[in-house]
């Protein structure tokens, strides 16, 4: 829900900026003071939701790789105490490592001659101090921004996410070959087909590669960008930064948007869930597992190998 709030309100409040960069100011060229602070508030805003975004999906790979790897322990490890925890937690992080962008830029002044008069216009850009001789702090303050925004915050994740993904999806087909020894035949004897364990873990496999590509796909080139806006200075960042920043903008969108389609399209859960959220007058019997009587033939199956490895531990 954290999660799903966090890529809701990103994608909400790119509205009115939308409108502002691309529909009010081609037409009419003015940079009120307004629309200075509104800009200001929307790169800090969405830079630090987006972070959010980011240390939640950590957490949820972190719990889901909990779940499958350790189900004794989850119910004690994944409490509700817990989630709320790890949600200040992703809150906080977030807030500290979009801190040093706070210094970094702010609302500058511009006097420009035209018509026969003077119009003084207002933009977001890096601090004037960075350009001075004696701005030791602000230029540590700039190479540390991108330092935690490139390095911390975009390509760490991405490399966690990786492993944990990885070990997931080893996890699933580990546990997929067990229950199929554990099913298998005693005494030459035929049992029903049981691969529905294999196929669910086999979406749940696709479901969790989707997710570490969109993350990918989304996080690398940001992470790459701001490594090298650290490494190279103020001048890559206005020729090569600034220029992509509206791509930046499309794929954090991107990823905000598809998480819902992939985790529908996906998990009968959530299909299930939101008919009876948005069609209560709709049966969702159509999503239901049609496995009232796979579910019966399984727990015979398994009293019956019960009893046949009792009767022979008896002899």
């Amino acid at each position: 829900m954290g999660l799903a709030a966090a890529d809701v309100l990103v994608m909400l409040e790119y509205v009115p900026f939308a409108v502002y960069e691309y529909i009010v100011l081609p037409e009419r060229r003015l940079f009120p003071y307004g629309w200075a602070v509104f800009v200001l508030f929307h790169m800090h805003f969405s830079q630090l939701l987006h972070t959010i975004s980011i240390g939640l999906t950590l957490t949820l790979a972190v719990w889901r790789y909990i779940v499958v790897r350790f189900p004794q322990c989850s119910r004690i490890w994944c409490t509700s105490i817990r989630c709320r925890v790890a949600l200040v937690s992703s809150l906080l992080t977030a807030v500290l490592a979009c801190a040093p962008s706070y210094f970094v830029f702010e609302i500058r002044e511009q006097m420009l001659f035209e018509n026969n008069g003077q119009e003084l216009l207002y933009h977001v850009d890096a601090s004037k101090s960075l350009s001075s001789n004696d701005a030791n702090g602000q230029v540590f303050l700039y190479r540390l921004n991108f330092w935690l925004l490139g390095v911390l915050v975009k390509l760490l994740p991405c490399i966690v996410l990786t492993v944990i993904s990885c070990r997931l999806i080893q996890a699933l087909y580990n546990r997929a070959k067990a229950r199929r020894r554990l099913l298998r035949p005693i005494d030459g004897q035929e049992l029903p087909n049981v691969g529905g364990t294999e196929r669910r873990a086999d979406r749940t496999t696709r479901m969790l590669v989707a997710v570490l590509l969109l993350f990918l796909i989304t996080e690398i080139p940001q992470g790459v960008l701001g490594l090298l806006s650290a490494l190279l200075g103020d001048c890559f960042f206005r020729s090569c930064y600034h220029s992509l920043g509206e791509i930046m903008d499309i794929l954090a969108l991107f990823n905000g948007s598809v998480n819902f389609i992939l985790y529908c399209s996906m998990s009968r859960q959530f299909r299930m869930t939101f008919g009876r959220l948005f069609k209560p007058s709709i049966r969702v019997s159509k999503w239901q597992p049609a496995c009232t009587h796979q579910t019966d033939v399984q727990s015979t199956q398994k009293k019956f190998i019960r009893c046949e490895r009792k009767n022979l531990l008896q002899k």
